[in-house]
């Protein structure tokens, strides 16, 4: 096992027993950086949907903020925190598109309303009232009323390619650890520890 599969692996124990422990509302739960063109920061918060050695996928509108912040520029970081066990964890690197196939199996599983939200939703821009946005739920239910709600071609997936995995495990009196699993300019990937 390499160093970026051991990270994976050390990824997959730490997400399943944060998913396992009372206090945790949701494991799937990060924060998600992005930034313009040129620099300026935001972030929020999304769910992770699903995670392999390809990297960590999410969901989203690409005519939001962030979808236009990681079409100037493909780079991003994710950040779990789970603070019944002490843990964090820090992921960075470049962002592609899934495929449609992905896109349109992972839409197809989520709740009808939900599927609905993404067509009525014109998320990031300024809405009028919160009538004008049920009006447009309503007429996205007409138009989809008796049969299944398609994506829409603005919605889809984001894969985080890891280029760093770090883990941060909390201890008494800040004397945490820190481990970074990373990728050299060879190509090679590293692990190193780091001070608190």
């Amino acid at each position: 096992m390499n160093n970026y599969e051991a990270a994976i692996q050390r990824f997959k124990e730490w997400f399943s027993e944060a998913h396992d422990t009372d206090g945790i509302l949701d494991a799937t739960a990060m924060n998600l950086a992005t930034a313009t063109a040129d620099g300026r920061p935001s972030a929020r918060t999304v769910l992770l949907k699903h995670f392999d050695e390809e990297g960590f996928v999410f969901y989203s509108n690409g005519n939001s903020r962030k979808g236009r912040q990681l079409a100037a520029n493909p780079r991003a970081a994710l950040t779990f925190y789970w603070e019944p066990l002490q843990r964090q964890v820090l992921v960075e690197g470049a962002v592609q598109v899934v495929s449609d196939a992905e896109s349109d199996a992972y839409f197809a599983s989520r709740p009808r309303l939900s599927q609905i939200g993404a067509w009525a939703s014109r998320q990031s821009e300024v809405l009028a009232s919160r009538a004008a946005f049920d009006a447009q739920v309503e007429a996205v239910e007409a138009r989809f009323e008796g049969q299944p709600v398609t994506r829409p071609p603005h919605w889809g997936g984001y894969r985080l390619r890891p280029d760093m995995i770090e883990f941060w495990q909390g201890r008494e009196g800040r004397l945490h650890d820190r481990e970074r699993a990373y990728r050299a300019e060879s190509g090679q990937w590293e692990w190193i520890l780091l001070n608190p």
